[in-house]
Parts: structure tokens; C-alpha cells; sequence
């Protein structure tokens, strides 16, 4: 008897899903080969340019700005390469150091010719450690952390960049070109050159003022990066070549200017003030030679970008040193000669206003010159009576009081000087012995350099040539001048001053050399209105009978010696010496017309 066995359901159950199995596995199969297909045949060729394209970008190259170089060619400011060294922890902490064979030797890592003995971050840390001069510890723990960006230190110079790619991290550590601006004169003309932004821009001083000359102009190239941003061979498409801003040199001889901040300090120390500052301008030229103070300020610092130089910025009172442009005023209009004679008090009441001189004394008999030499208020106040108001202020304008020195230097302050209409009683006849207006040591420098210039007030200079990245130099505009009295004025004004000089000669006077100077002292003013301080000043011509030099020393509040004579005064006699040496200038003839001062 035939008995027809039956097929288990669990058997038919099984062929079943292995079939469905099969089916799904089958349309995956087939669903991956079309798209392989279309890949490699299809849209195989917008693929690869897809790829190309995500690694192809521009990088900007970075322009190099400008150097800053006094009169000689040293230079005061530079931009150096430098790097910042990024580090990528999500590659460093799978990073696997390569033995180092002879097969292996160009890109292999090794540790004083021994194995990392270590993986991960802690293996880079110890490559990179010792290069960076950081701790091993620290660097690693900066590489443990998630991300792809870790900034490991900044400011790295070439050298250290190069070690850096001898250890054949590329991948999981970059360097970032960047540049550092480096100062190299300390705090000599510190808030002068003044300094630059995290952008590069110039914010103060001369990096401000030549800011668009110092400036280059960034380039491009546009090329495939590999994994680690690395350029890949000829793969450059375009470029544009960045082009260095230009070098700007000064009219400033930092040696010069070193000096001269060395004995303002010293002066200051000396003479126990609150500060003192300097200007040393070139008499023909207008160009400034020397502006210093006794700040010690930083170029490039934080304080190099928040303050003005004082020797451009800070405003004063002249005093007596402002009688030389009231008596060059007088000669010009003919209102007085130097010859003319005046019996001169101590103190005079003029319109109710009383005024006096600094010391004690009766009736002298001084003539016009006399008067500058002695230095004497009450006789300017006689003199003036035949000097109007309108020329009183016709002359202080035209010598530059309130006016800018068209330097361009940030912050630089005009000063005050009120119109002649505004004055009061007693103002009028201030301006005329150099109170009741204030100044800077520029605009008194160069009021000076008139007379010693033959009665020709030039525009000071300070920037001497810009030279672009191709080398081509362009001299600043060709110096404005002005006439503001006759040769013959000027002349008998120098004439008065080196006797005024004659009378400091044991403190201010320079072996060799004639000097015409002028010495002020003038009360200053506290805000509840009280005269709590003085500025105490000297402007002095060197060499008095072929004048070369004008050097303007000025000292707030001296606590020792007071009289500008005595505390500035022989800070000028040091510059002065150092100049006559150093530019070679020949002695002086001696002096034989000299005017008569008393009768």
C-alpha cells in the first residue's frame, strides 16, 4: 500500500523566506549596480568635478606692509613672518606615528632617533612639544578634546615653522602665515610712530598718518588643497601676486633723537619736573630732526595707541620766548628800532592793569634790545604803545601761533589764540611778553626757525620719501614758504637773541659755537584759576652767526632752578654740543655787532 508522505509546513515556511530573501537581495544587487552604472558612466564626469571643485579654493596671499626708516636708513618698524600653529584633535587622536626605516625616512617620526613609543595626542604632543617649548601634558590635553580646531600658539617665527614640518604631521597640525610688527628704537619716538590694529591697519602716530602708503595690497591663488589644506602640485588655476606696501622714511635722525630723549630724562630727574619734551628742527629745510619727551612709551603698544606724543600734542603758554615775535612785529611795522631807548621800572600801571618784571629793580636804561636781553614785561608794555592790538595779532598769526604745522600728525593741537577783537584789558598787552595764548613746540620751533631762516617761515617736514614695493621714490611736495618780516628784520631780531644768550652763556652756552636764544618762564594756570606750576622753556639758534639748527627744550613745573634759562637752557647746551659734533659744524667766528642794550 502506497502511503504519500506529506512536506512539513515548517519546511515550506523556510524555502519561502529564503526565497523572499533572495528576491530583496537580488533588487539590492541590481539597485547598486545602476547607481554604479550612473556614476561611472553616466554622471561620472560632474562627479569628479564636483570632487575637484570642493577642493579647489582661493587662499589670499597676504601683502607685507611697509617699513619705517629714519633719515639714515635705519629702520624704526617692520613686519616679520610669523605663523600661528592650529592643531586638528579629531586627527591627532588617531594619529599613528610611522617607524622610521630606509624606505620610510621622508615621512616617518622618531624622538631623538628612538620610536614615539606613543599613539593618539599624546604622541603628537610629544613631536610637537619640545619645537612649540611648551609642556607635553598640556599640549596633549589640548589635542584630546572634540573638534577639528585648536589654536596652539601664536606668533611662531620661520625657524620654529620649519622644525614644525621636518616632523611630518601634516594632517594634524597647520601653520597659518600671519605677520608681527616689530619696533626697534624701545621707547625713543614711541607714541611718534604710534602703532597698528589686529588688522593691520595704523591707529596712532606716523603708522597712522602713513597709513595708505604703508599699506600693500593683498594677492590670490586659487589651486587643489589636499586632506591637510596642503597645495597640490600644478594644480594652480589662478593667481595674483600680493604687492608690499611701501617704506616711508622720516626726516628723524634716531640718533639724534635718542640723545635727546637721554638728557630730557636726565633734566627731568634733574630739575625735578613733571615731564619735559624737545623739538630739534633743521633751520634751511624745515625738516624736523629730533621731537621727543620724557613719556616712555612703547611703539606698538597699547599706550603707543591711546596717546598723542607729547611733543606734538601738549599745549602751553610761551612766555618771554614770545617776545621775540612782538619785537619782529615792531621792526616790521616801524613802530620801534632795537636802538630805541626806554627808561624801564619795575612795574607799571597800564589801563589799571598792573604788571611787573620777574626781579626787582629801578629805573634802567635799557634800549629795545636791552629789553629782550633782560627779559623785561613792563618794558614790552611801554614798547607796545605804538603797537596796535590788530598788528599784535597780525604777527603771532603770521609766525604760525594757532595755526597747525601742516605735519598731519594725529592729535596734533593748534593751540589758542583768540582774535584781537576778544581781548580783554590785560590780554593785549600779555601777547606781547607770550601769555594770553598757548602754543605747541612745534609752532614755537618753527616761529623761531623764522628768524634764523632770515625772516622765512618754511613748512616742517617729517616724512623725507615713500618708496613703493617697485622701488620708486617720491619725494614729499616741495616745502611752502612764507616771508614774514625783511632779511633786515630778522637779522637785528638774531642780533637781540644772542644777547639774550650772552646772559645764560655759564648754563646754556655751547665752546665754540655763538648761540641767539631766548629763554621763557610762564605761569600756568590751575582749573579753580590759581597759578599753582610754570613751564619753564628755551629756544635756541645754533650757530648764531650761520644758523643750522633751532632747538626748543620745555620743562613743566621744574622744582629746582625754575628760569627756563637754568632748567631747559642747559638741556640745549647737551643737544647742542652733540649736534656741533656730530654734523661736523665749523666754530663760530667771533661776535663784533653785537647792538647796544643801555644808554
Amino acid at each position: 500500500m502506497n502511503v504519500r508522505m506529506k512536506r512539513p509546513t515548517s519546511t515550506r515556511g523556510f524555502v519561502s523566506k529564503c526565497l523572499s530573501i533572495s528576491i530583496i537581495l537580488g533588487l539590492v544587487a541590481m539597485l547598486c549596480i545602476g547607481q554604479l552604472i550612473s556614476i561611472q558612466l553616466l554622471n561620472g564626469k560632474s562627479t569628479a568635478q564636483a570632487a575637484t571643485a570642493s577642493r579647489t579654493l582661493p587662499v589670499k596671499i597676504s601683502a607685507s606692509r611697509g617699513e619705517i626708516l629714519d633719515t639714515n636708513g635705519t629702520v624704526l618698524a617692520q613686519s616679520v613672518e610669523r605663523y600661528t600653529i592650529i592643531g586638528d584633535p579629531q586627527a591627532a587622536q588617531s594619529f599613528k606615528p610611522t617607524t622610521c626605516t630606509s624606505q620610510t625616512a621622508s615621512n616617518c617620526q622618531q624622538i631623538d632617533g628612538k620610536p614615539v613609543d606613543a599613539t593618539g595626542a599624546a604622541a603628537v604632543a610629544k613631536l610637537l612639544a619640545p619645537v612649540l617649548g611648551v609642556d607635553a601634558l598640556e599640549l596633549g590635553a589640548k589635542l584630546s578634546v572634540s573638534g577639528r580646531y585648536v589654536l596652539l600658539k601664536k606668533d611662531v617665527t620661520p625657524e620654529v615653522k620649519r622644525k614644525i614640518d621636518a616632523l611630518n604631521l601634516d594632517g594634524y597640525i597647520y601653520a597659518k602665515l600671519s605677520s608681527d610688527r616689530l619696533y626697534s628704537n624701545g621707547t625713543t619716538i614711541g607714541s611718534l610712530l604710534g602703532g597698528i590694529d589686529g588688522n593691520g591697519n595704523g591707529v596712532a602716530g606716523i603708522e597712522q598718518m602713513e597709513n595708505s602708503k604703508l599699506t600693500g595690497t593683498d594677492g590670490y591663488k586659487v589651486y587643489q588643497q589636499g586632506g591637510g589644506g596642503e597645495e597640490i602640485p600644478g594644480t594652480v588655476t589662478e593667481s595674483k601676486a600680493a604687492v608690499n606696501g611701501g617704506n616711508v622714511t622720516l626726516t628723524i635722525d634716531s640718533d639724534v633723537d635718542w640723545y635727546v630723549k637721554k638728557v630730557l630724562t636726565e633734566g627731568k630727574d634733574k630739575y625735578q619736573a613733571d615731564w619735559a619734551l624737545a623739538v630739534v628742527q633743521d633751520v634751511r629745510s624745515g625738516q624736523i630732526i629730533a621731537l621727543d619727551d620724557t613719556d616712555q612709551i612703547q611703539a606698538g603698544s597699547s599706550a603707543a595707541k591711546l596717546n598723542v606724543s607729547r611733543a606734538v600734542g601738549q599745549t602751553f603758554e610761551p612766555g618771554s620766548i614770545g617776545k621775540t615775535i612782538s619785537i619782529a612785529g615792531m621792526l616790521q611795522t616801524g613802530a620801534h628800532q632795537l636802538t630805541d631807548r626806554f627808561t624801564v621800572p619795575y612795574s607799571i600801571n597800564q589801563n589799571g592793569q598792573v604788571f611787573h618784571d620777574a626781579e626787582t629793580h629801578g629805573n634802567e636804561h635799557w634800549t629795545l634790545a636791552g629789553i629782550l636781553k633782560e627779559s623785561s614785561n613792563v618794558g614790552m608794555v611801554m614798547a607796545g604803545s605804538n603797537y596796535s592790538n590788530a598788528q599784535r595779532y597780525e604777527f603771532l598769526t603770521k609766525f604760525g601761533i594757532g595755526q597747525s604745522s601742516g605735519l598731519g600728525i594725529p592729535g596734533e593741537s593748534v593751540g589758542t589764540l583768540s582774535n584781537y577783537q576778544n581781548w580783554d584789558g590785560r590780554t593785549k598787552d600779555t601777547v606781547l611778553f607770550g601769555q594770553g595764548y598757548s602754543v605747541n613746540a612745534l609752532q614755537l620751533t618753527n616761529a623761531v626757525a623764522t628768524i634764523a631762516n632770515k625772516g622765512v617761515r618754511q613748512q616742517q617736514s617729517i616724512i623725507k620719501s615713500v618708496t613703493d614695493a617697485g622701488g620708486h621714490v617720491t619725494l614729499p611736495d616741495k616745502s611752502s614758504s612764507t616771508r614774514v618780516v625783511d632779511e633786515k628784520v630778522a637779522a637785528q631780531v638774531l642780533n637781540a637773541m644772542e644777547s639774550s644768550g650772552d646772559l645764560y652763556n655759564k648754563f646754556a652756552g655751547v665752546d665754540g659755537y655763538r648761540i641767539a636764544a631766548k629763554s621763557g618762564t610762564a605761569e600756568v594756570l590751575s582749573p579753580d584759576g590759581s597759578l599753582t606750576s610754570i613751564v619753564s622753556d628755551w629756544a635756541g639758534i645754533i650757530p648764531a652767526d650761520n644758523p643750522q639748527f633751532v632747538v626748543t627744550v620745555v620743562m613743566k613745573n621744574p622744582r629746582v632752578g625754575g628760569f627756563g634759562g637754568l632748567t631747559a637752557g642747559p638741556v640745549f647746551k647737551q643737544i647742542g654740543e652733540f649736534l656741533m659734533q656730530k654734523y661736523e659744524v665749523p666754530t663760530s667766528s667771533p661776535r663784533t655787532d653785537a647792538i647796544a642794550v643801555d644808554w
